[in-house]
């Protein structure tokens, strides 16, 4: 067949039963959900283009152009229009394989800008959004969006048509309410690349979308029945709230009345703060002590109960019924502050990143000390005075290595455990736990070592030795890795093991302390007070009081007033030889067994 030739290809209606796909045919991956917008499409405006095929040796015909059309047909042979349908019959094999080819490579969509054109003027003659879906063979909610950039000025379509912005930058333009602005920011934008969330900033700058916690906090019905305005961004389901300032004093109402219900709640003061998150350092900053509701305790039956509700909860398979129960038991296990302590102590409340009320409870105050401590909800502290506490004979500096070292000791009890470590792996990844991460991963440093050179220390060596690796060296990473994987997986958990374990930082409260409960960890076990590590670090009164306290000698004997005339050195040099377990020493000393247990477990104040 030549350029000059004629093409004979009569259109004959054809019965629909003699109709199929021909395997000339290049369309094999369709949409259900298209051929049912495209069969209703043709119910209600007809098959506007002829199906094209090839007749085949038993009269019927294979359609090599138009399958969709066909797929179409046969969900429509309910509708005796449809019993037949017209088709182009191509005059041989070649004619056909040309036509199944050209059909689909000289198909030519329409530019975005005009199909959105399109749609705003078949809206403006009046022709409703569901018959515009079957128009176009789309979604309702697709329609809405074109018609929506159908509202953009000129400009914004004429940027698009021309290549100058794309099509989710016109999308963005469609939060702005005022023209002129929406025309400077496009004056702006052109070519020159920004975002859509840029466009958007620009657009809107002073209004918080729907996601800020502020928003969640008050809920759009309260904001709106004041008055606020809210404007809708359809193609990203968003919504921006213009007025900033009326919602920042409806947030303040709702959260300065939330800490009101509480002081009716028996607490004897409740104080809103406009925070996202309450470190300890501010309840530290504030002098305030933390008295603790008593937890309940659950029954067998309970904790199994507990667990299978938990592990419902875990897989997000648990019914309303069921978070109820947990609630419930949850409520148990939690215990409650009793009017008494209530009396002495109070809350302080804030709204989280997502919107949530949260408070930090039992909070007392310098005023309210005296009372919980004569109501036993503190303790009297060991070093106050009825005027002014002194000053700790324990300096900060010593107060972290303290501190570093009982976290070392967490990690080398924690270190037993390889499947609690994996299972804290995972928890962690899976859950959006931010501050509260149990495992100091990438980034996070989690110290287990003195700023000194740690007499009297010995961790497991798997957290103290990094054996050289050679991933900074090799040329070839790739041959690095096969060869790390060649080792086995023993070798790769152990890694994995070992990295976590000196990763571990507790987490919140409950979480350590129920990690704490599994692994048992003793800091004595790894750490034994010395005079390098800590006798000579502090003053000799303190070693005064430790030498009596822990030999049950009275200020006067004749063994306290002994020691007591010693230089510092050798009151920290003698202390060494007692808890190291010099024989003669203790021996000398009369040590007794409780004696003995005594200093075994003696550890400094604040050490846990």
């Amino acid at each position: 067949m030549t350029k000059q030739e004629t093409i004979i290809a009569p259109i004959e209606q054809v019965p629909f039963d003699d109709l199929y796909v021909s395997d000339l045919n290049p369309r094999t991956v369709f949409s259900p959900e298209g051929i049912e917008a495209l069969a209703e499409n043709i119910r209600q405006l007809g098959l506007i283009q002829n199906l094209a095929g090839l007749r085949d040796e038993t009269g019927k015909v294979g359609i090599v152009a138009g399958g969709r059309r066909l797929r179409a047909l046969a969900l429509l042979q309910d509708d005796p229009r449809f019993a037949s349908v017209s088709v182009k019959i191509a005059p041989d094999q070649a004619t056909a394989e040309i036509w199944a080819s050209s059909e689909n490579h000289h198909r030519e969509q329409p530019h975005a800008a005009d199909e959105i054109r399109e749609y705003g003027s078949m809206a403006e003659r009046g022709v409703p959004v569901p018959s515009i879906a079957i128009a176009f063979g789309v979604n309702e909610k697709h329609v809405y969006r074109r018609l929506k950039l159908a509202s953009l000025p000129v400009s914004v379509l004429d940027a698009l048509k021309a290549g100058e912005i794309t099509l989710s930058n016109a999308a963005a333009f469609t939060v702005s309410e005022d023209e002129a602005n929406t025309l400077a920011v496009l004056e702006k934008v052109r070519g020159e690349g920004y975002s859509d969330h840029q466009i958007k900033q620009m657009l809107k700058p002073d209004s918080v979308r729907s996601t800020d916690r502020r928003v969640k906090f008050v809920g759009l019905e309260a904001y709106e029945a004041e008055g606020g305005r809210v404007t809708g961004d359809l193609f990203a389901d968003q919504t921006y709230f213009d007025d900033v300032a009326l919602l920042d004093e409806l947030f303040k109402a709702k959260l300065n009345a939330t800490a009101e219900a509480l002081t009716g709640d028996g607490w004897k003061w409740a104080e809103a703060m406009d925070t996202t998150y309450l470190g300890y350092y501010e309840i530290e900053e504030r002098k305030l002590d933390r008295i603790y509701r008593d937890e309940g305790t659950l029954t067998e039956e309970q904790s199994e109960r507990y667990d299978e509700l938990a592990e419902l909860a875990e897989g997000e398979v648990l019914d309303a019924e069921g978070e109820a129960e947990l609630a419930a038991l949850q409520a148990v296990l939690d215990g409650a502050f009793s009017a008494e302590q209530k009396a002495v102590s109070g809350v302080l409340v804030y709204v989280n990143q997502s919107g949530e009320v949260q408070t930090a409870e039992g909070l007392v105050t310098r005023e309210d000390r005296a009372a919980a401590i004569e109501a036993g909800f503190l303790r009297k502290s060991s070093h106050s005075s009825a005027e002014a506490e002194p000053k700790s004979p324990i300096s900060q500096k010593l107060r972290d290595d303290l501190s570093r070292v009982a976290q070392g000791a967490r990690q080398h009890a924690v270190l037993r455990d390889p499947d609690l470590l994996i299972d804290l792996l995972a928890y962690q990844l899976s859950h959006a736990l931010r501050w509260n991460d149990p495992l100091g991963i990438a980034t996070t440093e989690v110290p287990n070592w003195p700023s000194t050179e740690a007499e009297g220390y010995a961790l497991d060596e798997r957290l103290t030795s990094n054996p050289p690796r050679d991933m900074w060296d090799a040329k070839d990473l790739g041959a690095s890795f096969r060869a790390f994987r060649k080792k086995g997986p023993e070798h790769v958990r152990g890694e994995l093991v070992r990295f976590l374990a000196a990763q571990y930082r507790g987490g919140d409260e409950k979480l350590a302390a129920m990690i704490d409960k599994e692994t048992q960890p003793n800091i004595r076990e790894v750490w034994t007070p010395n005079a390098a590590n800590f006798f000579s670090r502090v003053g000799g009164p303190y070693l005064n009081d430790l030498w009596r306290d822990l030999l049950d000698l009275s200020d006067d004997h004749p063994t306290a007033t002994s020691f007591a005339k010693l230089k510092k050195g050798e009151k920290a040099d003698k202390l060494e030889a007692l808890f190291r377990g010099d024989h003669d020493l203790r021996s000398a000393l009369g040590v007794t067994d409780e004696q003995a247990a005594k200093i075994g477990a003696w550890l400094p104040e604040g050490m846990k």
